[in-house]
């Protein structure tokens, strides 16, 4: 257990990151804050009062001071805003871009030893810009993607196959968008190739979904984007750092050579550990996979490169 989280953002994501941080006993005390008066405060408020009956002891508490958060061993970073109609997608990066920048700023300022886990949009541009603006190694600024694209890839693996989704081993590297890719030669069903189980054509289905699994949720709410699978999964990269359990996790990571790229943040196996990033694994990739990779990181470069101009 940790002493003290903070969630950065009291909106759907943050709060509900909050609530199963606090759930799972990860923390003795979490922190949400947002720029919003009142919001957090009552969110936390609501929270706590549900110890009693979910059985938990983590004291939730919610403010707009990063004076709150300070010490705190681990930030979860979900401030930003999302796209608006008329709004180009620089201008979202830019926009999300001065508000990561700002949060990363106050986070060094109160707590220089901790780990970030961004979750904040565009994903991997939003790490560089809190890495750039900490100040902190590569070991302590971490993207969460990989954990939720892999998610929907295997819940739409299962429904496929007819097993469970705890049998379905796979893994989503690449930049957090529609050129992520998903590994096909990695993908088992307790240790059994996928292909015994999906023909080729269904596989090649279900990949595209995948890549526009964020996209199909907000089709259907018209208004908002999903939180309750993308607090799950930045929660299990706490909870890996946390317990310092040493997961093999699909996060996004700055290479510096791994796969052949370097200055880029992109998604990668990562073992998670209570230091953070613990070390990238690199795996056999097919020519087909490493060549997306590698455009899938060129297209995160691209964007990255709007917010140095």
């Amino acid at each position: 257990m940790l002493g003290k989280v903070a969630v950065v953002g009291a909106g759907n994501v943050g709060a509900t990151a909050a609530q199963r941080l606090a759930e799972k006993n990860l923390a003795r005390t979490v922190v949400m804050i947002d720029v919003a008066e009142g919001i957090p405060q009552g969110k936390a408020l609501d929270q706590w009062q549900s110890g009693p009956i979910e059985g938990f002891d983590t004291r939730v508490v919610g403010g707009q001071s990063y004076d709150d958060a300070a010490g705190a061993e681990v930030f979860v970073v979900t401030a930003g805003i999302a796209r608006k109609p008329g709004m180009s997608r620089d201008d979202l990066v830019r926009t999300n871009a001065g508000i990561v920048r700002s949060v990363s700023e106050q986070i060094a300022r109160v707590a220089p030893q901790s780990i970030i886990v961004v979750v904040s949009n565009p994903l991997d541009v939003m790490c560089y810009v809190a890495m750039k603006a900490s100040g902190f190694p590569r070991e302590r600024v971490i993207g969460m993607a990989g954990v939720l694209d892999t998610a929907r890839y295997r819940t739409f693996l299962a429904d496929a196959a007819g097993v469970s989704v705890e049998d379905i081993q796979a893994m989503v590297l690449g930049g957090h968008g529609d050129t992520m890719v998903p590994l096909i030669s990695c993908t088992t069903v307790s240790g059994i190739p996928i292909t015994q189980f999906i023909d080729r054509a269904r596989l090649d289905e279900i990949v595209t979904r995948t890549r526009n699994g964020g996209a199909e949720i907000v089709a259907f709410l018209k208004t908002g984007s999903a939180y309750y699978a993308p607090s799950a999964a930045a929660v299990q990269m706490v909870e890996a750092i946390a317990l310092d359990k040493r997961r093999i996790l699909p996060c996004s990571a700055w290479l510096q050579g791994e796969y052949g790229l370097r200055d880029v943040f992109c998604g990668v196996p990562c073992q998670l550990g209570r230091g953070g990033l613990e070390r990238i694994i690199e795996v056999t990739l097919t020519d087909t996979e490493r060549q997306d990779l590698v455009k899938s990181a060129e297209a995160v470069r691209a964007t990255q490169a709007t917010v140095d101009a």
